[in-house]
């Protein structure tokens, strides 16, 4: 087998998660831009889901985010998706959007808030036994603003009292995923800012807690990929949400600002087994697609994504490893220079009609007449969003 077949091959199984909320209307911290043809239900955030999956091949699943996509009967949208060629897949908590988490949730000083931000916790885990989803993750808002507002430290036995509740809850075959942002909202001290307050955390829960690293949440210039390394080798990285940054958390296009750095975190993931179906890693989108129409804005994504991972997969590992072993530093850096640099794209188009799909995911969307349709079907109601 060549290494041009070994990586199509490989690239067969790639899974990309996509976020329902994706699809929704979304914007700057202070508006938000509506569009023609926006879901109004979770069952048309599904559908347009299913579309990037139908061009691409490879976003099976669809992760839901409580209280957004908020139905009757989640096994029904379970069978609704499986109907449409997806399935459900993570299941993402809400406490930061409710008056009461003004000064936090979990960590909040008041008990009663405390109470509801977890029953709300243990209620995502119901929907996950529903909907058959092995996932719940975790972000919290939490932190203070000023000097003195809270106890840092009894902030962090809060959080510990709550995150172990909610691993109690879960299922043989489901996972909680901890993330961690560097700031916002709270802007002096953050009750998860990093990654290694969320590893102590699952840590000390056990072998179903695991980190989730978004690639947006972290200062200028981290090595994201050094922290990719790290939890892989500890067993402990759970997941990606993929997105771009430039400044702070921005939530673009995953590849859009940085696709070198995009590969070095693909690379890691490889070299370090997480590619292999059973490291059970969940490759995830999140993203809020501001100016740009949603569905080829997830399709342009995903396809960013099996670009860096196809270059990971190509980049020589026994010519590195004998470069490394030589201490030829220019040489091995060549080495993973070659494979990024190489126009992996007509392997990739090439892959797609093999399996039956259109060489060019993006013109064939568009050709499709399917954003003319919706944006003609959908008029009325409340478009989705994440209502800021």
């Amino acid at each position: 087998m060549t290494a041009s077949e070994a990586v199509t091959s490989a690239l067969r199984g790639q899974a990309i998660e996509l976020p329902s909320w994706a699809f929704g209307n979304s914007g700057t911290r202070f508006k938000v831009f509506p569009q023609a043809g926006v879901p109004r239900t979770p069952q048309e955030k599904i559908a347009d889901a299913a579309q990037v999956h139908r061009y691409t091949g490879i976003a099976p699943s669809v992760a839901l985010h409580i209280p957004w996509d908020t139905v009757d009967d989640y096994a029904q949208l379970a069978d609704y998706a499986r109907h449409l060629g997806v399935r459900l897949g993570t299941i993402n908590s809400n406490v930061f959007q409710d008056n009461d988490y003004k000064l936090g949730s979990v960590t909040n000083p008041d008990p009663r808030v405390r109470r509801k931000a977890l029953d709300h916790l243990l209620e995502c885990v119901d929907i996950m036994d529903a909907t058959g989803s092995r996932d719940l993750k975790l972000w919290f808002a939490d932190g203070t603003n000023y000097p003195g507002q809270d106890d840092i430290r009894a902030r962090q036995d809060r959080l510990a009292e709550a995150l172990a509740a909610v691993y109690e809850r879960l299922g043989p075959n489901q996972r909680m995923l901890l993330e961690y942002k560097l700031f916002e909202p709270a802007f002096y001290t953050t009750d998860v800012p990093d990654w290694g307050t969320a590893y102590a955390h699952c840590l000390k829960l056990g072998d179903k807690a695991q980190v989730v690293v978004d690639t947006g949440h972290h200062a200028p210039g981290t090595n994201i990929e050094f922290i990719v390394a790290f939890l892989l080798r500890e067993n402990k990285l759970g997941g990606f949400d993929f997105n771009s940054r430039f400044y702070a958390d921005d939530d673009l296009m995953v590849g859009a600002a940085d696709p070198f750095q995009l590969f070095r975190i693909m690379y890691e993931v490889v070299r370090g087994g997480g590619y292999a179906p059973e490291a059970g890693i969940a490759f995830m989108l999140d993203q809020c697609h501001n100016i740009e129409p949603k569905i080829p804005g997830q399709i342009r994504s995903v396809l960013n994504a099996q670009e860096a991972t196809a270059k990971a997969l190509l980049v020589d590992t026994e010519a590195l490893e004998q470069a490394q072993r030589a201490g030829d530093v220019l040489g091995a850096n060549a080495v993973l220079m070659d494979a990024y640099n190489t126009d992996v794209r007509p392997m990739l188009a090439q892959l797609r009609e093999q399996q039956g799909l259109d060489a060019d995911p993006m013109a064939a969307f568009a050709a499709s007449g399917y954003a003319e349709k919706i944006a003609a079907d959908r008029v009325g109601g409340e478009q989705a969003g994440w209502g800021a």
